[in-house]
């Protein structure tokens, strides 16, 4: 594993201090692995996100539907993945 230096503000220095104490992490570096690794994830997800409204924005307008044609289209689509 690498070693970094890193420098943070009295707040973050605090909190990072409470979450160790508090044994919600074992240690400093544990509990900033885990918010490194939950943006990482927070930001593919949302380049999975955009990349599903561009793709439906590129396909065009769909045809005007009621809630329950609507509904039914999504039941009929879960079927099938």
């Amino acid at each position: 594993m690498t070693r970094q230096s890193i420098s943070l503000t009295a707040p973050n220095e605090e909190w990072l201090k409470n979450q160790v104490k508090s044994e919600e992490f074992s240690s400093k570096s544990e509990a900033i692995n885990f918010l490194i690794k939950k943006a990482r994830s927070q930001e593919e997800f949302y380049d999975f996100v955009r990349a599903k409204i561009d793709k439906g924005e590129k396909s065009g307008f769909a045809e005007k539907q009621s809630r329950e044609e609507m509904l039914a289209e999504f039941k009929k689509d879960l079927g099938n993945v």
